[in-house]
């Protein structure tokens, strides 16, 4: 079984948990598969908008769709949940990436 797939069964599975979720798009990135990575994280933050991780890996996948707003918004949305999830690792990840980008 390949791994979208795999991810997929996951998914099914455990409903409630977004770490399947967040492979899946991370796979479809790593697979070059932009805008499908794009809608698995904005499915993503619909359905868990505190799970910090999304925000950076979204961010970056759409910086590389050549969507660079939408990476900011990404970005200063990611930086709010960091800041009260208090990650600052995270935090200041994003923040370096919002300031590549000019935002």
């Amino acid at each position: 079984m390949d791994r979208i797939a795999t991810f997929k069964t996951f998914i099914e599975q455990q409903p409630d948990d977004p770490f399947p979720l967040y492979s899946l798009a991370m796979e479809y990135a790593k697979q070059g598969q932009r805008d499908e990575a794009q809608a698995e994280f904005d499915r993503l933050l619909e359905k868990f908008p505190d799970y910090v991780a999304q925000y950076f890996h979204a961010g970056a996948n759409l910086v590389a769709l050549g969507r660079k707003e939408d990476a900011a918004q990404r970005y200063r949305a990611g930086l709010e949940v960091a800041s009260r999830a208090g990650d600052t690792k995270t935090a200041d990840e994003i923040r370096g990436a919002l300031s590549d980008i000019g935002g």
